[in-house]
């Protein structure tokens, strides 16, 4: 197997993210890496210019499914290493792909590594909580981790399921005898969604959810959760107006009575 590093950014009118992701590979990492793809979803914005400035291959989808998006990544790649991100996440380790590199070579049978960027990720690999154990918070996520085309070769991603692509081949190679594994390579995910953004994401979870892990709502729990949800956002208003005020009343005995500078 070679062990040559492709990395394929998904993409969507983010031209600032993805520009200082661009920048952070050609800078930092530009030795690990052999090719850099961006998988562009009609993007209005100046995102064409920024692929161009850092001479990333473009790749054009049309048709957008998270499913879909990563088999062209694995089909636009001319190495046996994918690693697949978004444009606002970007590496942070300065080890990232090398560690990457490592965790593949150490390891003829590994579908894939899951990297690191949240606090599930820090606990299950320091508990050494394996992918077995926890398909879901120790398996692959299609977002800056990787995986190995030659098991994509034989297991494509399903294109027909509503989201977690990542889970679904995560729980379906790892029941065929392939491993995922933990690599210490450290990512930040930056990213702020609108409420309409957050909705979309949380109809797709519920989704997809249900799809592999078999998930279902009870009429008494979605009440529950309906009365508890506006509770909590009365009460959370509540405390941001009391605050509000203490912040405006501080600063007005502030200004009157400042202390001794230094």
């Amino acid at each position: 197997m070679s062990y040559k590093i492709s990395v394929v950014i998904r993409n969507k009118n983010q031209s600032d993210s993805l520009a200082f992701l661009l920048k952070n590979l050609k800078e930092r990492y530009f030795d690990d890496i052999d090719e850099v793809i961006v998988i562009d979803n009609k993007s209005t914005d100046s995102s064409l210019d920024v692929i161009s400035k850092y001479k990333a291959k473009l790749v054009t989808i049309k048709n957008f499914s998270y499913g879909g998006s990563a088999n062209l990544a694995a089909e636009s790649s001319s190495n046996n290493i994918v690693v697949l991100s978004s444009a606002h996440a970007y590496p942070v380790s300065y080890d990232f792909f090398l560690q990457i590199k490592l965790k593949f070579q150490q390891n003829s049978n590994l579908a894939g590594v899951r990297c690191l960027h949240n606090s599930n990720d820090y606990k299950n690999y320091i508990n050494n909580i394996s992918s077995k154990v926890d398909p879901n918070k120790s398996g692959l996520i299609f977002c800056g981790s990787a995986f190995n085309k030659k098991v994509w070769e034989k297991h494509n991603f399903k294109a027909d399921v509503q989201t977690f692509e990542d889970k679904e081949w995560s729980k379906r190679v790892l029941g065929l005898g392939y491993e995922i594994d933990f690599s210490p390579s450290i990512f930040a995910y930056d990213i702020k969604r609108t409420s309409k953004q957050k909705f979309f994401r949380f109809k797709n979870e519920v989704i997809g959810g249900y799809q592999l892990w078999h998930t279902d709502f009870k009429k008494t729990v979605l009440l529950k959760f309906f009365m508890f949800s506006i509770l909590s956002i009365i009460k959370r208003s509540i405390v941001d107006l009391f605050y509000t005020f203490k912040r405006f009343f501080f600063m007005i005995k502030f200004i009157f009575n400042k202390p001794e500078r230094f």
